[in-house]
C-alpha cells in the first residue's frame, strides 16, 4: 500500500487556487441532504439546480469517495453487495441548494440476471440523453486496475449522449507511485479516444484525502457555480 506521493506528483490538471479549494469547502462543509432515489425516470426530481453525476464500477470506491468530497462519513452508503443498487440517488448541496449530486448505479455486474443489466442500461441511457441540468458526469477508475472494457463501455454510452464527462482515479493510495503514474498514463490515453471526455484525469484517495480539493473545485467549477 503507498501511503505517500512524491510532492511533484501530477495528479491531473491544474491545482486549485487558494480561493477557489476554500470556497469548494466551505459549501460542501455546509448542508448537504438526500433529497430521492430514483429506480425509474418518472421518478426523477424536477429539474433544478445543475447536477453533477458520479459513475463507476461496483467496487470502485465511488461511497467513499463521496463521503470524502462532502466530508461525511455516510452521506453515501457502501452496499456489501456490489451492484445491488439499482437507483439514482440524488443530493443537494447548500442552503439554499446550489447543485445536486446525482450517485449513479454501479456498473459491472459479474452475476446480474440480463434483465438486470438491461435495466440498468435503459435508466442511465435515457437519464444521460434527457437531463438537461446534468452538467457533468465523473467515471471513477479504480487505479489499481485502469480503466477496464467496462470503462469504456460507459465511456462510449456518454460519448453518444453527448455529456461531456471527467475520469476520477480512486484508491490511488492503494499502490506504489510508479505503479500509479502508469494507470494514471493509460486513463489519459483512454480518454484521448473519446470525443466527450476530458483531457485531464483527477488522482484522488478518499483515505489520504488526495486530489479531493481539486475534485471539489472541480465539481464547482463544472457546476458553473
Amino acid at each position: 500500500m503507498n501511503t505517500e506521493q512524491p510532492e511533484d506528483f501530477n495528479i491531473g490538471g491544474d491545482k486549485a487556487s487558494s480561493a477557489e479549494a476554500e470556497r469548494a469547502r466551505v459549501l460542501f462543509a455546509g448542508r448537504i441532504e438526500f433529497l430521492k432515489s430514483a429506480p425509474a425516470l418518472k421518478f426523477l426530481p424536477d429539474p433544478g439546480e445543475p447536477e453533477i453525476a458520479f459513475a463507476g464500477r461496483s467496487n470502485v470506491g465511488k461511497s467513499s469517495l463521496l463521503n470524502a468530497l462532502t466530508g461525511r462519513r455516510s452521506i453515501a452508503r457502501t452496499s456489501v453487495t456490489p451492484g445491488r443498487t439499482q437507483e439514482l440517488n440524488f443530493f443537494e448541496v447548500g442552503d439554499p441548494a446550489q447543485l445536486r449530486l446525482v450517485d449513479m448505479p454501479g456498473y459491472g455486474f459479474a452475476k446480474a440476471p440480463p434483465a438486470v443489466v438491461e435495466q440498468w442500461r435503459k435508466l442511465v441511457r435515457d437519464f444521460l440523453r434527457g437531463r438537461a441540468v446534468l452538467k457533468r458526469t465523473l467515471v471513477l477508475i479504480d487505479a489499481r486496475h485502469g480503466p477496464k472494457p467496462v470503462d469504456a463501455e460507459m465511456m462510449t454510452m456518454l460519448d453518444e449522449a453527448a455529456v461531456g464527462y471527467r475520469l476520477v482515479l480512486t484508491k490511488a493510495d492503494k499502490i506504489k507511485a510508479s505503479d500509479l503514474a502508469d494507470a494514471l498514463a493509460r486513463t489519459q490515453a483512454e480518454a484521448r479516444k473519446h470525443t466527450a471526455a476530458f483531457p485531464d484525469v483527477l488522482v484522488t484517495s478518499a483515505e489520504t484525502k488526495l486530489g479531493i480539493d481539486e475534485l471539489r473545485t472541480a465539481v464547482l467549477g463544472d457546476a458553473g457555480i
